[in-house]
């Protein structure tokens, strides 16, 4: 049996929060593309990084469980490089 997870993910493009409620073994990588899918961001997910815990997630193939997020665990999506502002 899988346990699952609930997540809350903001998105800082969109200032938007997402909740999904996943399979632990859920990849990192997906989890943020699912978050810019709902957040309707259509750019690449390599161009964002995932922080938790205020720390990125270097390996993003690691699941949930692997980073050990706990269930209503918060995750933030955000630009690699910072966007100027004109």
């Amino acid at each position: 049996m899988t346990t699952e997870v609930a997540v809350r993910v903001r998105v800082l493009d969109a200032w938007d929060d997402v909740v999904m409620r996943l399979p632990a073994l859920t990849p990192i990588a997906d989890v943020k593309r699912w978050a810019l899918e709902a957040a309707h961001i259509p750019a690449d997910p390599a161009g964002f990084l995932v922080k938790f815990r205020g720390a990125a997630v270097r390996d993003e193939s690691r699941s949930l469980a692997d980073e050990r997020v706990p269930s209503d665990g918060a995750l933030i999506v955000m630009r690699r490089r910072r966007v100027p502002v004109s």
